[in-house]
């Protein structure tokens, strides 16, 4: 049997779920591809791989998609790893520099500086890392690991999924599980175990990846949630919406 490429995201919330899947039955029928979020998207909309944990924003480029698992990485509360980070408070922000890795997160912010903050900085889309320009009046949104960095650099915070829930009282959902062709019914289901296998080995999880940054135990735990819900979906499907409103699109 050809082994199905999936492609995730080599961040450091997705650790629980590598964890599992590297360690489940499913491991032999994959090849698992890992990348930075908005490269994962590209891959998927271009067909090289067959499923990824992807930018939900992604989801409108592609010509049929199926969301996978019961499982992403979502929040109920603030997420942490994906904020607008800044010198200045948020009203006194005149540029804001748009992380290159990320397609959700700067669809986000672009949301909510439109329906919730109600400001139109100038936006700049970056190529490579651009934190120390963050400075004076210029912004930055920041996503991952590098966002946990920022943290202990920039003085105002301004985290995304926070700002969305305040804004329309949902769930947020960053990446889905979404495959761009149907996908037996057997892998999925094992597929799913997988990511379930590796949320309830949280602690082995971060024994593996010491990182003194931010506790990862409380960052997996209160940030970063897991459940693909009910509620999530809605969240999700809202989010769509406001994208297709807006008129926001994204390059893949």
């Amino acid at each position: 049997m050809n082994k199905i490429k999936v492609g995730i995201v080599n961040y450091l919330n997705t650790k629980p779920l590598i964890y599992g899947i590297q360690r489940a039955p499913v491991a032999d029928k994959i090849v698992l591809i890992e990348d930075y979020p908005a490269n994962v998207a590209k891959m998927l909309v271009e067909g090289t791989i067959d499923a990824g944990l992807v930018p939900v924003a992604v989801i409108p480029r592609l010509k049929t998609h199926h969301i996978i698992t019961d499982y992403c990485i979502g929040c109920t509360g603030p997420v942490a790893s994906v904020a607008i980070f800044s010198e200045v408070p948020i009203t006194k922000i005149e540029k804001i520099l748009l992380d290159y890795q990320s397609r959700t997160s700067v669809a986000l912010a672009k949301v909510l500086l439109r329906k919730y903050w109600k400001i139109t900085p100038e936006l700049v889309d970056t190529r490579s890392d651009y934190r120390a320009s963050i400075n004076g009046t210029t912004a930055g949104v920041v996503i991952g690991d590098r966002a946990l960095e920022q943290r202990k650099v920039s003085p105002y915070i301004y985290d995304l999924g926070e700002a969305w829930i305040e804004m329309t009282g949902l769930p947020f959902v960053f990446a889905a599980w979404v495959s761009n062709k149907a996908l037996p019914e057997d892998f999925i289901t094992e597929f799913n175990a997988a990511n379930q296998l590796g949320l309830q080995h949280i602690d082995r999880a971060v024994a593996e990846n010491p990182y003194t940054v931010f506790d990862l135990h409380t960052y997996y735990t209160q940030h970063i949630s897991y459940e693909l819900t009910a509620e999530k979906r809605k969240g999700l499907d809202t989010f769509l919406s406001f994208l297709n409103a807006e008129r926001i699109t994204l390059p893949v």
